[in-house]
């Protein structure tokens, strides 16, 4: 399926023709510097990484049948469609009898150099170059691929808030939970992102990518949290005053803490 075929999730129009209908002037004064610098430090971190990149690849060919990098359509800023680019780690063509499914903890799909590659984050090494194109950012809510996005709007209040701004190749949700298994954790995760879309800052970006080095190196959540001082579930899922919320939160907040 080409990326031209799919659709506003519940909107009934193509997704190139998206718009971000309610746009915050406390993001928009941030997001305009922030795409210029994404892309600046993409392409110096491209260009201390590609030996590293180039390695795998190779890695990757040698010990499993199919490509080095793997493609894989994604919604970026407003629902629009793009090709996401990252390190094959997992067999090739797995989903060709199943179809989409939510990766897991101990996924049987993956290699066994794509598990030390999804351990260690470097499978997302090449979507500097995503970055580079100004189809995602180094910190912003991770992409979700479409076959998901209409069931997820669906049950999650006001899931669209995060595409706001452009996916991430890290987030604050990255940092503070475990990968999505089910609705129920993508629901917790849509919490911290619109957090994040609501403050989106340099410091926070700062802070985020902090954070997403210390989790590379094995530090936990907590340790994480404390140590660049990142808001706490009790902060994010909405233990705090309403005066002040957004609609997006505090409906996020009711459906995390009933569901």
């Amino acid at each position: 399926m080409s990326i031209e075929s799919y659709h506003c999730p519940s909107r009934g129009r193509a997704l190139t023709d998206c718009e971000n209908d309610h746009a915050s002037p406390r993001v928009s004064r941030y997001v305009v510097s922030k795409a210029t610098l994404d892309c600046m430090a993409a392409i110096a971190m491209l260009a201390i990484s590609w030996p590293l990149i180039l390695t795998l690849m190779a890695l990757v060919r040698l010990t499993s049948r199919g490509p080095a990098l793997y493609k894989q359509v994604r919604l970026g800023l407003n629902g629009r469609p793009y090709l996401i680019l990252k390190l094959r780690t997992m067999f090739h063509d797995c989903e060709r009898s199943t179809g989409p499914q939510w990766a897991k903890a101990r996924d049987p799909r993956a290699t066994p150099l794509g598990r030390i590659l999804r351990a260690t984050h470097l499978d997302e090494l090449p979507q500097l170059w995503n970055v580079v194109r100004g189809e995602m950012s180094l910190v912003g809510p991770r992409p979700e691929r479409p076959e998901f996005v209409s069931e997820l709007e669906r049950v999650i209040p006001n899931y669209r808030e995060r595409l706001r701004v452009r996916p991430g190749i890290t987030g604050l949700a990255q940092v503070q939970l475990p990968p999505d298994e089910d609705v129920d954790s993508v629901a917790r995760k849509v919490a911290y992102d619109v957090y994040y879309v609501e403050r989106i800052n340099l410091w926070l970006d700062l802070r985020i990518l902090a954070g997403t080095a210390l989790k590379m190196a094995g530090i936990s959540y907590t340790c994480i949290r404390l140590l660049v001082a990142l808001p706490g579930p009790e902060v994010v899922l909405g233990k705090v005053s309403e005066e002040g919320m957004s609609t997006a939160e505090i409906a996020l907040r009711e459906f995390v803490t009933t569901g």
